[in-house]
Order: C-alpha cells, then sequence, then structure tokens
C-alpha cells in the first residue's frame, strides 16, 4: 500500500510541477535568457517525479500488492518475475503511466540536446508539451488511477492474459511508445516553430533527428508486435490489416513521408506547409491510436483494455489538441507560393512530393478501412469487418508506379534532371521484368498483374543494390534503408505467391497427406507447469523428397485467468517457415491441425531490421549528403 501512496502523490506533484513550468514560462517569455537553467531543472524534476511513480507501480506488481486494484486485475503470485514486471505496462493504467514517463523524458532530452535554437524557440516546445504532459497526468488521476486501494485486500490476483505473457511482446510496447511519443515532441516542434516563423533549412537539420528516433522506434515497435502476432496468436502471418495492426501503420505512413519532406525543406527550403500538417497528422494519429484501442471500439484480438468512459477523455483531449493545431497553422503560417510554381517536373523535389501523395492515399485507404465499420456501427449498428481483399484492391495498383518513382528519385537532380544517361535504368528493368516472369510462370495466379508487381519490387532493389557501388551517389542511409523496404515488398510478394497451407482433424497415430506432403499425428504428452498444463502434440512432417521434420506444437491451460492458448512450433530456414499448431475439437477425441509453409518469413523481418539500420546510419551522421 506504501508505494501506491507514494506514486499517486508523485504523480500529484508531478501536475503541480507541469503547471508551474507552463507558468513560469508565459510569465517571463519575454526575458527569456533568464529561463534556461530554471526551466531545466523543473523539468528534471517532472521527470524524477514520474520516474518514481512508475518505480512504486513496478514494486507493487513484484511483491504482489493485490491492496493496488491494478495488480490485483493483472497479476497472479504464481507468473513468473519477468512477467510481473512486464505486466506494468501490460494493461491500460500503466501502459498510460508509460506513455506519460517517455513524455517527460522526451522534453528532458529536447532542452538538453537543443544548442543552437533559440530559447523562446524551446520555451514554446515546452509549453505545447507541457499541455499534453497535463492532459495525461489528468486522465491518469481522475479516469486511470494505476494506483486505487482496493479493501478488503484479496488474497489473489486475476492474472495477466496468457498471451500477453511472452517475451517479444513485453518489450513492443515501450518500444511501440518511444515512437508515439516522439512524435509529440515533432508536433510541439512544429507548433513553436510554425508561431515564431522559424520553418527554415537549418530547423529541418534540428527537427529531422527527432523525426529519425521516432520512425526507428516506431517501425522496430511494428516489427515485434508483427513477430509475435505471428507465433504466438497462430495465425501464421506477417500482417492481417486487424485494426490494432493499423492503428500503428498510420502514423509510421504518415511519419515516413514526413521524414522525407524534412530532407527536401532541408535542401531546398520548401514543403513548409507539408511538413506542419504531417506533424499535426503524425501525432493525431498516435493519439487516435491510442483513443480507439483504449475505448473499447475496436473489436480485435489485440485489444485487451476496454474502457468507453476513458476513451471519451481522450477523444475530448484529441479534438482540443487538435483545434490548437489548426488555429496556429492558419493565423501563424505564412504560406509560400514558391512551394508548387517552381517546381519542374522531372526533379528530385516532384518525385518527392509525387510518392508524398501515394503514401497519403495509402494512409488513407488504411484509415477509411479502419474507421468506416465504427461509424457504421454507430449510425446503423450494422457490424462489418474490413479484411485483407479491401486492402490489396485498393493498394496493390497504386503500390507499382510508387515503387518505380522510388527507383528513379536517386538518379534525379535538385531543381532540374533529365535521363539522357540513364539507359541503364531500362536494362534493369527490362532484367526485371525477365526474371519476375521466370519466378511468377511457376505459380498458379495472376500472371500479368503478379509479374508487374514483383518486376516493379525487384527493379528497386536491383537499382538501389547498384547505387551501393556506385561512386557517384554517396548516401549510403538511404540506399540500405530502400534496399531494406524493396526487400520486404519482395519477400511478401513471394510469400504470398507460394505460401501453401493444410488444415485438418487428427487423432493421434492418424496421418495425412496433401500435396506429396505427409502428416504424422505421432503422439500427444502432458505435463503442468507453475501456472499452466500443457499438451503438446508430436508430429512428424515428410515431404515429397522423403526429409522428415518432427514439430511439437503445444496447447497451454492456464490457471489464473483460465485461458487455453496454442503454442505454434516454427522451423525456420533460410529460405521458408514450416509453420504447425493444433487445437482441441470439442466433444471429440480429434485435434484441429493447421500446417504452413511460409517462405521468405525470415526475409521480411531482416529486411525491416535493414530498413531501421539506415535509419540509425542517418541519425549518427552529422548531415546528409547532397
Amino acid at each position: 500500500m506504501l508505494y501506491s501512496v507514494i506514486g499517486y502523490y508523485s504523480l500529484i506533484l508531478g501536475l503541480l510541477t507541469a503547471i508551474i513550468l507552463i507558468y513560469f514560462s508565459i510569465k517571463n517569455f519575454q526575458n527569456s535568457e533568464l529561463l534556461d537553467t530554471k526551466i531545466l531543472s523543473f523539468s528534471f524534476l517532472q521527470f524524477f517525479l514520474v520516474v518514481i511513480s512508475f518505480l512504486c507501480l513496478i514494486l507493487s506488481f513484484v511483491l504482489s500488492d493485490f491492496s493496488n486494484e491494478t495488480v490485483f486485475n493483472n497479476s497472479h503470485t504464481t507468473k513468473p518475475l519477468f512477467y510481473k514486471i512486464s505486466g506494468t505496462w501490460g494493461n491500460h493504467e500503466g501502459s498510460l503511466l508509460l506513455w506519460l514517463l517517455v513524455l517527460t523524458l522526451f522534453i528532458l532530452l529536447f532542452l538538453i540536446k537543443t544548442k543552437n535554437q533559440t530559447i523562446k524557440y524551446k520555451i514554446l516546445t515546452l509549453v505545447f508539451q507541457q499541455i499534453i504532459i497535463i492532459g495525461f497526468f489528468i486522465f491518469l488521476i481522475k479516469t486511470s488511477n494505476p494506483f486505487n486501494y482496493l479493501f478488503p485486500v484479496p488474497e489473489e490476483g486475476l492474472g495477466l492474459n496468457p498471451i500477453l505473457q511472452d517475451p517479444a511482446l513485453a518489450i513492443h510496447p515501450p518500444i511501440l511508445y518511444l515512437g508515439y511519443v516522439g512524435s509529440s515532441i515533432i508536433f510541439s516542434s512544429s507548433l513553436a516553430a510554425t508561431s515564431l516563423n522559424m520553418i527554415s533549412s537549418g530547423w529541418a537539420s534540428h527537427i529531422k533527428k527527432w523525426v529519425l528516433i521516432s520512425w526507428i522506434f516506431l517501425t522496430l515497435g511494428i516489427l515485434l508486435g508483427s513477430i509475435w502476432a505471428y507465433y504466438e496468436l497462430g495465425w501464421g502471418g506477417f500482417w492481417f490489416w486487424d485494426p490494432v495492426e493499423n492503428v500503428s501503420l498510420m502514423p509510421w505512413l504518415a511519419l515516413t513521408t514526413l521524414l522525407h519532406c524534412v530532407l527536401v525543406l532541408e535542401k531546398k527550403l520548401i514543403l513548409k506547409s507539408w511538413i506542419i500538417i504531417l506533424s499535426i497528422a503524425t501525432f493525431t494519429l498516435s493519439m487516435s491510436g491510442t483513443f480507439l484501442v483504449r475505448s473499447g471500439i475496436l473489436n480485435s484480438v489485440h485489444t485487451f483494455a476496454n474502457d468507453p468512459e476513458r476513451g471519451l477523455f481522450i477523444l475530448i483531449f484529441l479534438f482540443s489538441l487538435i483545434f490548437l493545431s489548426i488555429f496556429i497553422f492558419f493565423f501563424f503560417h505564412k504560406t509560400n507560393n514558391k512551394d508548387s510554381s517552381s517546381l519542374f517536373w522531372l526533379s528530385k523535389e516532384t518525385s518527392i512530393i509525387v510518392n508524398n501523395w501515394f503514401m497519403m492515399y495509402f494512409l488513407s485507404v488504411v484509415l477509411i478501412g479502419t474507421i468506416y465499420p465504427i461509424f457504421l456501427d454507430v449510425l446503423s449498428s450494422q457490424k462489418i469487418s474490413v479484411g485483407p481483399p479491401f486492402y490489396h484492391k485498393l493498394i496493390i495498383p497504386f503500390l507499382i508506379p510508387f515503387l518505380l518513382i522510388m527507383a528513379t528519385v536517386p538518379k534525379l537532380s535538385w531543381i532540374k534532371s533529365n535521363l539522357k544517361e540513364k539507359n541503364h535504368l531500362i536494362l534493369f528493368l527490362i532484367i526485371s521484368i525477365l526474371i519476375s516472369a521466370i519466378i511468377v510462370i511457376n505459380f498458379d495466379s495472376n500472371f500479368l498483374l503478379n509479374t508487374i508487381l514483383v518486376s516493379s519490387a525487384l527493379y528497386l532493389f536491383i537499382v538501389t543494390l547498384r547505387d551501393s557501388f556506385t561512386k557517384k551517389y554517396k548516401n549510403f542511409s538511404q540506399n540500405i534503408s530502400h534496399i531494406g523496404f524493396s526487400l520486404l515488398i519482395l519477400s511478401i510478394l513471394l510469400n504470398n505467391l507460394s505460401s501453401s497451407e493444410i488444415i485438418t482433424n487428427l487423432k493421434v497415430g492418424e496421418t495425412f497427406e496433401v500435396n506429396k506432403t505427409k502428416i504424422i499425428f505421432k503422439s500427444v504428452n502432458q505435463k503442468e507447469e507453475k501456472n499452466y498444463k500443457s499438451i503438446t502434440g508430436t508430429f512428424i512432417i515428410q515431404n515429397a523428397d522423403g526429409i522428415k521434420n518432427k514439430m511439437y506444437p503445444e496447447l497451454r491451460i492456464y490457471n489464473q485467468p483460465n485461458i487455453v492458448t496454442s503454442e505454434a512450433d516454427i522451423k525456420t530456414t533460410l529460405m521458408s517457415d514450416k509453420f504447425i499448431v493444433i487445437n482441441l475439437v470439442k466433444n471429440q477425441e480429434y485435434f484441429n491441425v493447421r500446417y504452413q509453409v511460409k517462405p521468405f518469413m525470415l526475409w521480411i523481418w531482416l529486411s525491416v531490421v535493414l530498413i531501421c539500420f539506415g535509419g540509425s546510419m542517418s541519425f549518427f551522421k552529422k548531415k546528409y549528403e547532397k
């Protein structure tokens, strides 16, 4: 109980510190030279208070203090220590406290690292960031208090959802939140720079670092979530257009577009409006994701916290921030006709803008597919789900020109360019088409469409790879990220073309054969662990060449809470994954068996790592090459 009291009052003091920071900053704005040290001290105090609160919650989980309602609802004495700690942010209250922790950390780092910008700019950024921080303080204290007291004190807790007890998911929220919260600094900085009319090449170089930080962590967070869903939920795939997946993808699309706009602004001093709007959009989408996941509106297996009242608070807070942003944009931003009138149709900046519009289109498709079922439910009580066919039909046709332009952009010059000496691009395109046709012809699929798709991705890969070994192009960080992206698209396409699946019901001792693959259900073993019982099946998978693999999918029956989960067994090689998962069939001795062969899964994960590596190289460079 003591830790809960300390944690709660630390939040109260943190809120007071935020109010003092805003008051002190506004009062002394004109005499800003005196503020630097005091602002830094109060910001450090605020961060320290939130750290204390967060550590108190962790200790409450570790000690199984069931007088704390959050601990009672999300922990159990039999839960392993690692998952007791990670359970701190595996719930609504704890996750929002983690949000607040990262918010206060980032504004502190911003104040420390921002040296070449004016004090007024730093103060305004601080004020906007503190408005966000105050909203989260009030949200936590009034509607989502992680330190609510229970009396009488229960002897045992309800436990954490077993599918959340996973190493990948344990670190997934903190990394994802670093990406989300990084967008708040970009948001606050953009509003401050707009208010002071100081959006320039120098400001672009400054904010680029924060865009990269947010983008790298958001990418890694999405990767960890995708890997977790792949093996833990038993889906056997990397992306299913689930609503909770989509709400993380949307800010990533906006952030990726913003990154390219910042690079253009740094070079040519254009796209100022793009940057402001995208900064607002990225943070808005990050906050919207929090609202949708925490409100209980989304129907998803990823949603583990439901409370419409809390969601309403976030929604009102979000609309308030949007209104503030729009007000500043229209009253302080000075438009520059040069952004559009001086652009030559064949230039690097024009090509980037065209692909920016493609990215905005992709974002719009994902946004409509995610929120349309919500509005339809509200208006007509009709429940629908938007699945992969919707996204594939609307995105895939536009993916082709997007990839082709992406391959061409690095070859173009700023201001005005030509392609007279780019004959090798045509040669690479022909080679890509021929190779793709040879690949696709072996599969029973739409030959023309898939050939164009694969050749577009392959073309991007070949051209970018070639550039990495050409002295003329020195931007290795960009090339590595683009190679990673082309490899990602190529791996996804080949995965979709050549994946296979077998679903059947088997009893122990039975054999099932299809497409020259024999599945032998050898045996079932049972064992009992500390917090669950396990049923493990032994399968022999024999292919057409007579090669045998033993696989051991597992069913777990947890004690607290009483939930059954399927643990897939995955055999990973360089070229493909063999994936098998089992489920019980009610009132029968049969097990439902799903066996999949998923080519190039390892390359999908590695390509995303490569994308992040390129972003990290950009972050540690002093400046981009011309």
